[in-house]
Formats: structure tokens, C-alpha cells, sequence
């Protein structure tokens, strides 16, 4: 089986090499540059900053970074191995700017669509920028490839605090936006939240929206929101609050999702949005991707990074909104 993955990896890396408009349409935009630009409300782990990068509590506030990520093996072979099967990690990280970082963000994006992922509950820095590039490479998407990482503790027993975090990160998300919305760039910005960083999200836009109305939401394209876990009245009043703009989210959901049926015992019963009746979400005005037919295993909670189709589903949701 090994021999014969090798020789897979050659032969597609033969075929690359023989047609360079295959290459240049089909490699993940980040191929020759692997780096995630990193907008953070966690705290910096040791000045310089070293390993494990950010922690799980609150910073002072926002900062900007740029991720270098690496493949599982420096060889050609390694990474195309880990353009197949997503396995990466943070090498290093390096231009931390705390003082301006949402112009530093908006500079570092210039000229540039940005996929700009919004994680979940118990997620660490790393797993939160490594979900952030795979879900890049699964859509083949190619401007700048960005997460907002705010502090989560990663513990299961810590879903009031991470919960809490995110909310209390709500204005540095909405500093980093604006920045990019006012910017020369021209690109546009696409929004990707899982699970608690919809929340997150969904508070933010109707701040940006009161602040900046129809001209900056205008720089604003896909809204992707997967399997949120918002209570469902929550939501409503959120979407509601966006008008017209509701039309550019697609909510992701599924009946099959362990993890929200969890947090609906949590929260007292209440139904969250990742889990309601498409009728209910549709009258809201946004569109609606049943992903309960691909969920094969026991929680079915990041189909997002793990089934293909879903993931066509999101890079169908940006082309629209170009």
C-alpha cells in the first residue's frame, strides 16, 4: 500500500510538472506560499512569541500575525502528499503587529479576495489555522487565506467560558473588517464560521452593518455559516437585523449533528439554527445546504472540512457573490 501511494504522488507530480495551465488551475492557491494571515483576540505566548503561539486566554485585545504553515514532509513529495490529505501545521510565526493590526491585516490582504475563517468551541490556535488552510485547500481557493482565532480554552467542560470569548471578541472582529472594507483592495471578503464562531460572526456583521451600511457591506461576499450552534430565535433576530443582506449567507446544516443536539440540552431545549427546519431557515431569506445525507460518522460536525460535496457547497457560495 505504501509503494503504491508513492507511485500515486510521483505519477501527480509527473503530471503537474508536464502542464503548467493544469498546475496553475488546479494547486491550492497556497502551494507556493503557505501562509495564513492570523487576526487573534488570544494572548501572545512569551515576547518574541514562541510555540504554542497564543494561548487559550484573552489578550489585551486584537492582533495581526502571518502563519507559516509546513506540509508533513519538506520533500515535493510530502507536499503534495499534504495537498491530498490536509495535513499541516504552524511552523512559524512571525510579523506580530499589536499596535495597528487591523490596517496591518488589511495592507498584508491588498489586491486580494480573503477567505476569512471564524472557528468553533474548544479549538486551539493551531488546530483553528491548520482547519483554516485545509478548508482553503478543499475549495481551491485563491486570494489570501485568513483566520480569526479567538480565545477558546480547547477543553469540553469549557463551553460557558469559549462562549464567553467569543462574544467579548466581537468588537476587534468588527475593527478588522471595517479596516479591510475601506481599504483600496478591491477584493472581496468571505466570511466562514463553524459551530460558536457563527455567533460570533452573526453579532458582528450587525454591528459592521449599523456602522457602515450598504457601502461597506458591499465589500462583504459569501457568508458561510456551519452547522451554527445559535439558538434559533437568536438567530432570527440576527438575520433579520442584515435586510437584504441576509441573502448572502448559506447556513450548512444537518439533522445529524450530535454536537448541536448537545447544545440544544444545554441551552434549555431551544433548537439551534444548524439543526432547524430548512422551511423556517429559508423564510429568513437564506439559502439552505442539507448535509444531513453525507454524515457518516458518530458526531458529524465539521462536514465543512471533511466531505467533498460540502465543501463545493461553500465554493459555490463565494462564485455567487462575485
Amino acid at each position: 500500500m505504501a509503494l503504491f501511494l508513492k507511485s500515486f504522488i510521483a505519477l501527480c507530480i509527473a503530471c503537474i510538472g508536464a502542464s503548467s495551465a493544469f498546475a496553475q488551475e488546479e494547486a491550492p492557491a497556497f502551494a507556493s506560499n503557505p501562509t495564513v494571515l492570523v487576526l487573534t483576540t488570544r494572548l501572545q505566548n512569551g515576547e518574541p512569541i514562541v510555540k504554542p503561539w497564543f494561548t487559550g486566554q484573552r489578550g489585551i485585545g486584537l492582533s495581526f500575525a502571518e502563519a507559516e504553515m509546513t506540509s508533513t514532509g519538506q520533500s515535493v513529495i510530502g507536499k503534495v502528499a499534504s495537498a491530498i490529505s490536509g495535513e499541516w501545521s504552524v511552523e512559524n510565526v512571525d510579523h506580530v503587529d499589536r499596535k495597528e493590526p487591523a490596517k496591518a491585516f488589511a495592507n498584508a490582504a491588498m489586491g486580494k479576495d480573503i477567505l476569512l475563517y471564524v472557528h468553533g468551541y474548544r479549538e486551539t490556535f493551531e488546530s483553528a489555522t491548520v482547519s483554516a488552510i485545509q478548508l482553503s485547500q478543499g475549495i481551491k481557493f485563491r486570494g489570501a487565506t485568513a483566520v480569526f482565532t479567538w480565545p477558546s480554552a480547547a477543553a469540553t467542560l469549557d463551553y460557558g467560558y469559549d462562549r464567553e470569548s467569543a462574544m467579548w471578541s466581537r468588537d476587534a472582529l468588527l475593527d478588522a473588517l471595517v479596516a479591510a472594507a475601506k481599504s483600496n483592495s478591491g477584493g472581496r471578503i468571505n466570511i466562514v464560521a463553524h459551530s460558536m464562531g457563527t455567533l460570533l460572526t452573526l453579532e458582528t456583521l450587525r454591528m459592521f452593518r449599523a456602522e457602515g451600511g450598504e457601502l461597506l457591506m458591499s465589500r462583504i461576499g459569501a457568508i458561510v455559516l456551519a452547522s451554527p450552534d445559535i439558538d434559533i430565535d437568536l438567530f432570527t433576530q440576527a438575520v433579520e437585523r442584515l435586510g437584504p443582506d441576509a441573502k448572502k449567507i448559506t447556513v450548512i446544516s444537518s439533522t445529524k449533528d450530535r454536537a448541536l443536539a448537545l447544545s440544544s440540552q444545554l441551552a434549555g431545549g431551544i433548537v439551534r439554527a444548524g439543526a432547524a427546519n430548512r422551511d423556517r431557515l429559508e423564510e429568513l431569506g437564506v439559502r439552505v445546504a442539507d448535509a444531513s445525507a453525507f454524515g457518516s460518522g458518530i458526531i458529524n460536525h465539521d462536514l465543512f472540512l471533511s466531505n467533498k460535496d460540502v465543501q463545493q457547497v461553500i465554493r459555490r457560495a463565494i462564485d455567487r457573490e462575485k
